[in-house]
């Protein structure tokens, strides 16, 4: 529209002119080799203008046939672009549908031509990855890697390579320099913490959390409840060899996570062996209200060292209090008031949670206070009903039971720290239902776990009261469990 209205103007420009020139008649006189010529003024005016668009369109023509070879080299290259960006699209389509001779061939096309486009060696990295050429996909990335624009692609590719190889250094390696050249790169940070966490270098996985809830690649409440986890399996590891930093640690995970277990008894265990029994007592109990525990129950029994079970069972019931509503409360109240011969505070500790269908600790609890009061027939039948009943809660991560606290999930490696709950598949059934004593002995079988000194054929040890419970990480993962 802006073009028609230009040349509309012109166009009453130059009726503009002539229609002035018209209006003032005269005459133009020009001598050239002695002679001269005469002519209107408006005839003059005419010439001068078809003799200067006469040589605009000669020395367009002029140029044109110069550029010639240019152009029709131009076109050339064109045509070969264009044919060479449609292989590319046709391999492209081709290795999304798995076929790998064509997503090969048409990638050998658009190499030829676009040697400088980041797209054909994607296709060529996909090509090999279809034929199972490792050694191909590794040197393509390679290059991708050396050039900036694709640098990222392909540190990406070469981790994903490295990592399906089970070289976790180099995949470490190529990771932390994505991450270096994009703190925000969600694939980078992840893949460095899963590197970080299978190599169990916890303080390091723990930064990378902590970078990821700053950038928001996490919300801050999970980064932070993973974080103490992490720091607490690092306190778990350091525990044996250094008491001091393995304390520091766990009260660096009880800020974080207030109501972690694990990271309580460390720190718990660390101030009984150093003499600081109102510090530990008072972790306890933080802990304690926040999370039930037996193990937090038995170290604040434990927490003052040669003392008689009175001293212990008064411990615990302040732990606990006289009512112990909660089962954990409960089995905790009347396991010291048993080892205290304190049967009746035992017995009132149970009592309202034996009604239905009570769980396997507190059959068995019940069962040691019959035989402590002498009726062995009552305690057969309490210990009978134990190996039938619901079963006792363990630490579970990804429906893994295991009688250790993990970080980690032992089905994926992601960090998922274990939650003391009773696993999916030892749920109890329902209460309207009574099944029977023999189908529920099949259905649900026994949990054994074996101590190394059981299969040796030697009596376990007893445990010290600042020896690890069972529940501790010990960063090796979960043990089988029957069933």
């Amino acid at each position: 529209m802006i073009r028609m209205l230009w040349r509309f103007a012109l166009l009453v420009l130059a009726a503009a002119l002539f229609a002035w020139l018209a209006d003032r008649p005269g005459t133009v006189a020009v001598t050239w080799l002695g002679r001269q010529y005469e002519m209107k003024l408006f005839v003059a005016v005419a010439i001068a203008i078809v003799l200067m668009l006469a040589l605009s369109f000669l020395w367009s023509l002029l140029r044109r046939l110069l550029r010639s070879p240019a152009a029709a080299r131009e076109f050339l290259r064109f045509r070969k672009h264009r044919k060479a960006y449609e292989s590319l699209s046709k391999g492209i389509v081709a290795a999304g549908a798995g076929d790998a001779q064509s997503a090969a061939r048409h990638a050998a096309i658009a190499a030829n031509v676009l040697a400088d486009e980041p797209l054909v060696n994607v296709l060529a990295a996909q090509a090999a990855q279809l034929k199972g050429d490792r050694d191909s996909v590794k040197r393509i990335f390679e290059t991708m890697a050396k050039d900036p624009e694709t640098e990222l692609m392909g540190l990406r590719g070469l981790f994903s390579e490295a990592r399906q190889a089970g070289d976790l250094v180099a995949a470490l390696q190529h990771a932390e320099k994505a991450l270096a050249r994009n703190p925000r790169l969600p694939w980078a940070s992840t893949a460095v913490l899963q590197v970080q966490a299978a190599r169990k270098l916890w303080l390091p996985a723990a930064h990378t959390l902590e970078q990821q809830g700053r950038s928001g690649l996490l919300p801050r409440d999970e980064a932070a409840r993973k974080r103490a986890a992490l720091i607490t399996a690092e306190a778990l590891s350091a525990e044996d060899e250094s008491r001091d930093r393995a304390l520091d640690l766990a009260l660096d995970a009880l800020r974080l996570d207030p109501a972690l277990v694990p990271a309580a008894s460390v720190a718990a265990r660390c101030h009984i062996a150093n003499g600081a029994a109102r510090k530990a007592q008072k972790i306890l109990r933080a802990t304690w209200a926040l999370s039930p525990h037996p193990d937090l129950a038995e170290l604040m029994a434990r927490s003052v060292t040669g003392d008689g079970p009175e001293a212990r069972f008064e411990r615990v019931r302040d732990l606990t209090g006289t009512s112990s509503e909660s089962l954990e409360g409960a089995c905790a109240l009347a396991k010291a008031a048993l080892a205290a011969r304190r049967l009746d505070v035992a017995r009132a500790a149970l009592a309202p949670h034996i009604a239905e269908r009570p769980q396997a600790r507190a059959c068995a609890l019940m069962g040691n206070i019959e035989d402590a009061e002498g009726d062995k027939g009552k305690a057969r039948e309490w210990f009978a009903r134990a190996i039938h009943a619901p079963r006792d809660p363990m630490w579970v991560s990804d429906g893994v039971a295991s009688p250790r606290w993990m970080p980690l999930s032992p089905v994926t490696g992601e960090i998922v720290p274990a939650e003391w709950k009773v696993p999916f598949d030892m749920l109890p059934a329902d209460p309207g239902e009574a099944p029977d004593p023999g189908e529920t002995a099949e259905a649900v079988p026994a949990i054994t776990v074996r101590s190394a000194e059981k299969d040796a054929g030697k009596e376990p040890s007893r445990a010290l009261p600042f020896d690890r419970p069972p529940d501790d990480p010990g960063i090796e993962g979960p043990e089988r469990i029957d069933g």
